[in-house]
């Protein structure tokens, strides 16, 4: 027991080692180096840019998404109209007051319900003197569509 008594008396205290262990260490201040800064700068604005250029990329789809349904949905109206009156609508608008569409959409890429493109019928030969009427429905806008055609064309 007189062992272990000794040993124990001859260990330094805690305050001891703890104020020897720092105050020989070097001091070194605390925080972020300006190339630490910049390097994370630099990798958030690559995100950002590269996150805005994918933005941008899916709401042009999404409306070239919206055209090519309302384009549809004109389409089938016309459709509808001609097999039930014979005949093709002489406007858009006809759509519409015969009760073949609530009402005309708006073009995504022109924001507008006037800009749509009819594309005339061709005349009946049975009946030279009617008017031809719209037989198809196209965009107004002149962009460019993700994949290379034209909005006007589709």
């Amino acid at each position: 027991m007189t062992i272990i008594s000794s040993l124990r008396r001859t260990k330094p205290s805690r305050s001891r080692v703890s104020t020897y262990r720092f105050t020989h260490l070097p001091t070194y201040q605390t925080g972020f180096t300006l190339i630490e800064l910049l390097i994370v700068l630099a990798l958030i604005s690559i995100l950002a840019g590269i996150g805005m250029a994918q933005y941008k990329s899916s709401v042009t789809f999404a409306k070239e998404s919206v055209l090519k349904q309302d384009l549809f949905r004109m389409r089938d109206a016309i459709d509808q109209y001609y097999a039930d009156k014979n005949q093709y609508p002489a406007t858009i608008d006809a759509l519409v007051s015969d009760g073949y569409m609530r009402k005309i959409p708006e073009d995504p890429f022109t924001r507008s319900t006037s800009t749509w493109q009819t594309v005339p019928a061709e005349p009946d030969p049975n009946n030279p003197t009617a008017e031809a009427g719209v037989y198809d429905v196209k965009s107004g806008s002149d962009l460019t569509a993700l994949d290379g055609t034209k909005y006007a064309e589709w």
